[in-house]
């Protein structure tokens, strides 16, 4: 029974009554349809733009944009059901049609396109220093690039279509398979059933014999499992590859990079940065696996909590801190997270059956948002509550925003979230009583850096890698194994033992159909946050409103183009990565000082 002051299971209710059998829900894709033929059938009519044409292309923007609002709501909508319950065959249905719909907007996008492709310069030119498409310059700036492609518009138009059931169908079941799994496990003398979520929070359980039958009993499910996901990560691959061959593009950098709207120079800048100061961070791996009494660290031990027996942090008394250390950082945060848990935005509730990622699913036609966990009691749990939390904030922080320019990157967004961890953990560690919580807490904020400089690193390795051999035919499960086992020792700089080299079987980011290489974007949200966070600390009370244009600001500039206006910053360069990093190098140094007596 659920005690809690705080509602633990969300209300989807109030955006479409009746769940994957909705009325309304089934009328609002009845209107996207209608809508997108009714724009379809008007964009093949124009053939170009004049210069006198900026009005009708800012209606047309709207338009556009209006109905990528319509789509997001009843995507993220069908999203919070499957995750709710993978089984819902409502909603998996609901999926596919979905997914038809996001086709045929891509169909109508790149009839838009063709249009401002047959524009000529001078006109273009003309149009885009338009004061009605100011706030738009960015993405039409973007639409003519995307224009450059050696596909035409109807090749790119099939393409689109093939890919609902060639691309992203392969996504779609990698989500229902992982959902449907689970692991059964010794736990207080009785044989439980976990979801894979359930298990995945397991690492941070008190007892180690636990944390190490989790790991181990997962790591059988991923061997018994590897073929089928082998399967869909390389057909997944292979989608990804030929469409890019088909576009002209030999880098597979070349797209994630314009989707989150950074140069390369600043990718290449801010690995060079991590790379080059890893040794604090091995210093702390090591550190702790003589304090665990086990010489090497050891992968199951990572998540676990230093003290024997760690406070419990039941849901009220999770949101009760959330809305403490929030608050005094600023009020409209803090009222942000007091709306979200009286409108029923957060999903909680620790019970099988439900997927295993936590997310933040928004709702921009309604200007919502859901946040989707398994609350389990420890601090990782908070932080992640947190973290899902602030991908909520920032898109708070759009409301009012054109259509368009509420989409950002997915850099910028990790922005937000590790900001609010961020918050959290240095008000905790500075409202410490004790020595031993002020080390408990002080050890969650360097985990976050080893996840960002090492895990993340990994990730971003082993993709590369992984997508230049596919490049050759199929990767077998073994050999991606492999391929795995060689990021992860490059990542962690060989001071982590028995790293599950099965990562890339249970890591969600790998197959995302929408968001190629899903895994700089983590790192440099977390070095920019905490930039961020030590100009608040600069400002004061006047840095929230600071912070939330930031926010807004992010779905029309370039990462660069922002980071220099808001910050004064150039991120193309070593020094600016190096400054985020130093700060996370002084929490080791000061957690080995802490903890000196423990490993003497």
């Amino acid at each position: 029974m659920n005690n809690s002051n705080y509602n633990q299971v969300w209300n989807l209710d109030s955006i479409f009554p009746g769940g994957s059998k909705s009325i309304q829900l089934h009328n609002h894709l009845q209107v996207i349809k209608e809508g997108l033929q009714l724009m379809n059938k008007g964009l093949t009519i124009t053939t170009k733009f004049n210069s006198e044409d900026a009005n009708n292309v800012l209606n047309l923007l709207i338009e556009i944009g209006n109905m990528k609002l319509k789509l997001s709501q009843a995507t993220s909508f069908i999203t919070c059901l499957l995750a709710q319950d993978p089984m819902d065959s409502g909603a998996n249905v609901l999926q596919s049609k979905i997914s038809n719909l996001n086709s045929e907007y891509n169909i109508m996008l790149t009839k838009f396109q063709a249009i401002v492709a047959n524009t000529p310069l001078n006109s273009w030119t003309e149009l885009l220093e338009s004061e009605l498409l100011m706030d738009f310059k960015l993405i039409l700036t973007e639409c003519r690039k995307e224009t450059e492609s050696s596909l035409t518009s109807n090749e790119k138009a099939i393409l689109s279509s093939l890919s609902t059931d060639g691309f992203h169908a392969w996504g779609q079941f990698y989500q229902t398979l992982m959902g449907n799994l689970t692991i059964d496990l010794q736990n207080d003398g009785k044989q439980q059933k976990y979801s894979i979520g359930q298990a995945l929070n397991l690492r941070s359980h008190p007892d180690e014999k636990i944390r190490q039958s989790a790991h181990e009993a997962l790591e059988l499910k991923w061997k018994e499992q590897k073929e089928s996901f082998a399967k869909i990560l390389n057909h997944l691959a292979g989608f990804r590859l030929q469409m890019y061959s088909l576009q002209g593009i030999n880098d597979v950098l070349e797209v994630p990079l314009s989707k989150n709207r950074m140069q390369k120079e600043t990718l290449e800048a801010m690995w060079s940065a991590v790379s080059k100061h890893k040794k604090p961070f091995t210093n702390y791996l090591n550190h702790k696996g003589k304090i665990n009494n086990k010489g090497k660290m050891q992968s199951y031990n990572f998540w676990a909590p230093l003290t024997i027996t760690p406070r419990n942090i039941d849901y009220d008394n999770a949101i009760d801190l959330v809305k403490l250390h929030f608050r005094k950082f600023g009020p409209k945060l803090e009222q942000f997270v007091i709306k979200a848990i009286e409108k029923g935005w957060i999903e909680a509730e620790n019970r099988s059956k439900k997927s295993a990622a936590a997310f933040c699913a928004g709702f921009p036609l309604t200007e919502e948002s859901r946040v989707f966990m398994t609350y389990s009691g420890t601090m990782m749990s908070v932080l992640t509550l947190v973290h899902e939390l602030g991908h909520a904030f920032h898109n708070s922080a759009m409301d009012g925003q054109h259509g368009l320019n509420k989409q950002y990157p997915l850099s910028i967004a990790e922005t937000a979230s590790t900001f609010s961890e961020i918050i959290l953990l240095d008000a905790a560690i500075e409202n410490a009583i004790t020595k031993e919580e002020k080390i408990m807490l002080l050890d969650e904020k360097i985990k976050r850096s080893v996840m960002n400089f090492m895990n993340i690193h990994s990730r971003f390795l082993f993709e590369q890698n992984f997508y230049e051999e596919r490049k050759t035919g199929y990767v077998s499960a073994d050999r991606l194994n492999e391929i795995m086992q060689d990021a992860i020792s490059v990542g962690y700089k060989d001071s982590l033992n028995n790293v599950s080299a099965y990562t890339w079987l249970w890591t969600p980011h790998f197959y995302m159909t929408n968001a190629p290489f899903y895994n700089f974007s983590y790192t440099f949200g977390y070095l920019l946050a905490l930039s961020l966070f030590a100009k608040a600390k600069e400002m004061g009370a006047d840095f929230e409103n600071a912070y939330i244009q930031l926010l807004r600001d992010s779905g029309k500039m370039t990462m660069e183009e922002l980071v220099f206006k808001h910050l004064n910053e150039d991120i193309t360069q070593e020094t600016f990565w190096e400054k985020g990093i130093m700060l996370g190098v002084r929490d080791v140094e000061l957690f080995i000082e802490l903890t000196a007596l423990e490993t003497n």
